[in-house]
């Protein structure tokens, strides 16, 4: 299907229009679930994964055959208020990294058998400092978000997504705070290892940026909160759902910048899993908010999609169980 990016409010009413979960299918894997060589529950969570793959995708026997993984990369200019003490220079530099294989996300999309695509967006040209202004104009968002759209691979059978952005732990912060409330400081941590000071700037450039933003729709919020990289990561997310593809997003960066969607409709996120429960300490109350469960809680903070990678072996796991482990009667075993 053709998805509408031609304005925020197009996207926020993308809801309906959407392919829904294929309730057969998943009743179907679970009833194959019930008849595997096991007890019941036994997997646990790697049954309901399996199922919640098949329904997305339409097949009770559902498998990975391409796993997609695309990082995004932006530059902000909120850095200008000292809130990260790495240069900008260095997201660039990280980019070159990735497109070398010296990342984390290179070992765990390799280990994972995930493509990795690493896209830059203007790095030369970082977003208006959202503590001084509206981050992004509308166009900028939606062609950033259309960006992130045409990165999707439509004949994928997962995708995985993160980010790169000096800065961006910063953006996380200012739209969990602006879209969820709470004082600013619950939604601020270290990022790439900010000092007590940087703490403290972090939380008063959040709480300013929240209070000359309010009263913004969600996805206004995510123009004057945001920056590229969280507006491709939502218009990837947008994407996969039109093309059927479940969504692994990464730990509280990614989740933050696809928390607009979320605000403006919440079954725009039905598809998505979190990948891993963030050290940084408003991951938690996000996906609280987001009424999700992360798969992994490994105490990671590094971004990168590095979670949502890992995440992705425990998914192909849960699958090839569903799908190669026999039922009592093939294999002959009573059943009771």
């Amino acid at each position: 299907m053709t998805l509408d990016l031609s304005s925020l409010d197009a996207v926020a009413a993308l809801g309906p229009t959407l392919p829904a979960f294929d309730i057969a299918a998943a009743e179907a894997a679970r009833a194959r679930q019930a008849h595997l060589t096991k007890p019941p529950g036994a997997l646990g969570r790697l049954e309901t994964l399996a199922e919640e793959f098949c329904g997305w995708r339409g097949d009770a026997r559902a498998e990975i055959v391409s796993a997609q993984a695309l990082v995004f990369a932006g530059n902000h200019g909120v850095c200008a208020q000292g809130v990260n003490p790495f240069p900008q220079e260095v997201t660039a530099q990280m980019v070159a990294n990735f497109e070398h294989g010296g990342a984390a996300i290179n070992q765990l999309c390799r280990v994972a058998g995930a493509r990795l695509s690493v896209i830059p967006l203007d790095l030369d040209r970082p977003t208006a400092d959202l503590s001084e202004g509206p981050a992004m104009t509308e166009a900028e968002t939606l062609a950033a978000m259309r960006a992130g759209a045409d990165a999707v691979d439509p004949a994928a059978d997962i995708l995985i997504l993160g980010e790169m952005g000096i800065g961006n732990s910063t953006v996380a912060a200012a739209l969990a705070h602006g879209l969820l409330g709470g004082e600013a400081g619950l939604w601020v941590g270290r990022g790439t290892g900010a000092d007590e000071d940087g703490l403290a700037r972090k939380e008063r450039v959040v709480a300013r940026a929240a209070e000359r933003h309010g009263g913004l729709t969600p996805l206004e919020a995510l123009a004057a909160l945001g920056g590229r990289e969280q507006a491709a990561i939502c218009g990837a997310v947008l994407a996969a759902r039109a093309a059927r593809i479940p969504v692994i997003l990464d730990g509280y960066i990614c989740t933050a910048a696809a928390l607009p969607l979320h605000a403006a409709d919440p079954a725009l996120l039905a598809h998505c899993w979190v990948g891993h429960l963030s050290r940084e300490p408003g991951h938690r109350r996000l996906v609280e908010a987001l009424g999700k469960t992360p798969i992994l809680d490994f105490d990671m903070a590094l971004g990168e999609g590095s979670g949502a990678a890992l995440a992705l072996s425990i998914l192909r796991a849960a699958l090839a169980c569903h799908n190669g482990m026999a039922t009592f009667a093939e294999a002959g075993v009573s059943d009771g």
